[in-house]
């Protein structure tokens, strides 16, 4: 039975500015069944705050769609501290390292699959189905990933195992039930996906959290059900009932394993036969050999390398089929909101094909059967067929918003909360730009400010930053050969004021909020290209409308039309904002946010691990403890979370001191 539990908005601030607004229109498109609205807001403005707002008053299941990991890393943080009482998961591709099985014909290669599963991740995959499918006030933050295969939604729910106190249960029948649905029995360790039995004590640890369900079952009766810290062992709740979900989304029964076998069988043999017609005895000696190895075991093991290649036979679907997905997982009436819209709406476009031509060669080849092609994420138009009403939200709207969205509810959200103006923004030559930057670079320091350079190449990022640190500032580069750990300490010198400029080139646009910064030098801005298009100009504009002394310069020789829109753009906004202030009595200030700050709230989030203390952690739990935080560690820096990695790190040698 889900539970019914409403959304409950906590904030200390109320919605000010365009957010009132914006609020009641889209509230009011919602519930008038407006299938497609769209919030053009600026950066700055308080979107997530606006979408928290629409959230809690709908009172509807939501799934928050973004094209990074990091972005969804960043909204679910903020979602959780609005909605702390309340279901908000985490859901990304739990691939730390992803080699997808492939093969080259030219060189004659095969490829195996190789993946590394990062299993705090996954943990949180597992918190978001298992949340979805026992109550109402679930929002989760997904990246595309939410698109592909993810195990069937019936086979799931129905192979779920409901535990109730007086429920007359014999433990190995219980014990047994456990490994169909994917539990291992613990050894020396014990995680997530694990039970542990001693005498009539039985231990679930369930894979979406870090607590274990403990049982106490003498003479075959379920006499005590108790929620307990994975850790230290301290009670956290009794139970009268709870609900063990299996350890793994693609779980099937062995009547539909052995009916999957037969229909594998039959398409093996036609396979071998097209070969053999052909004359390619190679490769008919391939399919079948690589088949009858898959099936015999999942016959003995109920599970094979490549088991998501067979998902048409295990779940009986017709050729072709679209894939079970999160999506249905999701009740019907759940809302969709498509975060910075313009860049992940492309993105769920253009997997099908990528993934498609992939698989081809291998069919081609022998590698993989026909079948394998419905191992694939949606595509464009079945995710659209799967999803109701949806919120774009976007500083820069593309092609597919606007041609969706009628105009009445396409709704602008301009001024911002703290009455700060989009920056100025110049143009000048690029002769003498380096002696330019290097004086305006000046004027923001003196001022306790820091300066933004993006360049279009990692060599000139790296030579900058030589130039600038032979003049005597303090100036660090950060592009992707930048390992993640490092760049904790580089954005947390920054805020800091360790370091005065930060030079990079993409990572800047997007993602990272940081108000000390003033000042913004875009090079080659008249190059053509992705990163010097309309919409990257604005977004990376946007990154000092945060502080009430943001200038832009735009060094170019030329002006293009991507220039001259995005200028046009922001000088729009700024006349807006202007005008409101002054009929609003408002003077613009700075956003204050102290570094630790960042850490303070972080502590409070689902995201990060409860603050334990560790003098009740037993000893031989605590290297347990220890492996648990790197992982959280890694996951946030990987997520540009660096305020919180680096506090897990501090954690983490404090425990190694300890130990």
């Amino acid at each position: 039975m889900l539970q019914n539990q409403p959304f409950r908005l906590v904030s200390p601030f109320q919605p000010t500015g365009d957010q009132p607004a914006a609020i009641e229109k889209l509230v009011k498109g919602l519930r008038a069944g407006e299938k497609h609205q769209t919030l053009l807001g600026a950066t700055g403005t308080g979107k997530t705050f606006t979408m928290a707002n629409v959230i809690q008053q709908v009172q509807r299941p939501t799934l928050v769609l973004a094209h990074n990991k990091t972005l969804a890393a960043q909204l679910c943080s903020e979602f959780q501290g609005f909605f702390p009482q309340n279901a908000i998961s985490y859901f990304v591709s739990y691939y730390d390292y992803y080699q997808p099985e492939a093969y080259l014909p030219t060189t004659d290669t095969y490829i195996e699959k190789d993946a590394s599963i990062n299993e705090e991740i996954e943990k949180f995959r597992h918190a978001a189905t298992f949340n979805l499918l026992t109550r109402r006030d679930v929002l989760i933050v997904a990246s595309v990933s939410c698109i592909y295969g993810l195990g069937n939604v019936e086979d799931y729910e129905a192979l779920a195992i409901t535990l109730e106190r007086g429920q007359q249960l014999k433990r190995d029948q219980l014990l047994r039930r456990l490994t169909d649905i994917q539990y291992r029995r613990s050894g020396m360790d014990f995680k997530q996906g694990m039970f542990h039995v001693l005498g009539d004590t039985v231990e679930i640890f369930p894979p979406s959290g870090d607590t274990v369900i403990r049982m106490e079952m003498p003479f075959d009766e379920i006499e005590t059900i108790q929620e307990v810290d994975c850790f230290t062992g301290e009670l956290m709740s009794d139970l009268q009932q709870v609900m063990i979900f299996p350890a793994a989304h693609n779980v099937t029964t062995k009547e539909k394993i052995d009916q999957a076998v037969d229909g594998i069988k039959a398409e093996m043999i036609e396979r071998e036969r097209e070969f053999l017609a052909a004359n390619e005895l190679v490769k008919a000696e391939r399919i079948r050999a690589r088949t009858e190895y898959d099936i015999e075991m999942l016959k003995e093991t109920g599970y094979c390398t490549g088991i998501e290649n067979y998902v048409r036979y295990l779940n009986d679907q017709a050729p072709g089929s679209p894939p079970s997905t999160l999506l249905d997982y999701f009740p019907d009436d759940f809302l969709l909101i498509v975060d910075e819209s313009h860049i992940s709406i492309p993105q769920v476009g253009g997997m099908y094909e990528g993934n498609r031509s992939r698989k081809q060669t291998l069919v081609d080849y022998g590698f993989r059967l026909p079948s394998a092609h419905d191992n694939r994420p949606l595509k464009f138009e079945e995710f659209e067929q799967r999803v109701g009403q949806r919120l774009y939200v976007s500083a820069t709207p593309a092609t597919y918003e606007y041609e969706h969205t009628p105009k009445a509810n396409l709704i602008e959200q301009i001024i911002r909360p703290t009455g700060l103006l989009d920056p100025v923004v110049t143009v000048k030559p690029s002769e003498h730009q380096i002696d330019d930057i290097a004086e305006e670079v000046q004027g923001t320091i003196k001022r306790g400010e820091r300066s933004l350079i993006t360049t279009l190449t990692k060599k000139m990022a790296e030579d900058l930053t030589q130039f600038l640190k032979d003049a005597g500032h303090k100036v660090r580069y950060l592009h992707s050969d930048v390992e993640t750990l490092e760049r904790i300490e580089i954005l947390r010198q920054l805020r800091t004021g360790a370091i005065d400029i930060l030079i990079g080139i993409n990572l800047l646009r997007e993602g990272l909020d940081l108000p000390e910064v003033s000042f913004i030098a875009i090079l080659d801005a008249n190059k053509q290209g992705f990163l010097r298009s309309r919409d990257a100009l604005i977004q990376t504009i946007g990154r000092c409308a945060r502080n009430v002394h943001g200038h832009v310069t735009l060094y170019a020789d030329t002006m293009t039309v991507a220039m001259e829109q995005a200028i046009a753009e922001t000088n729009r906004r700024r006349a807006i904002q202007q005008k409101h202030n002054e009929e609003h009595g408002i003077t613009p200030q700075t956003i204050v946010k102290a570094v630790h700050d960042i850490a303070e709230e972080s502590r409070k989030l689902e995201l990060r691990r409860p603050h334990y203390d560790h003098t009740k952690i037993p000893k031989d739990e605590r290297k347990r403890l220890m492996d648990e935080l790197e992982k959280q560690m890694a996951l946030a820096a990987q997520n540009l979370e660096f305020e919180k990695a680096a506090d897990l790190r501090d954690e983490i040698e404090l425990l190694r001191r300890e130990l």
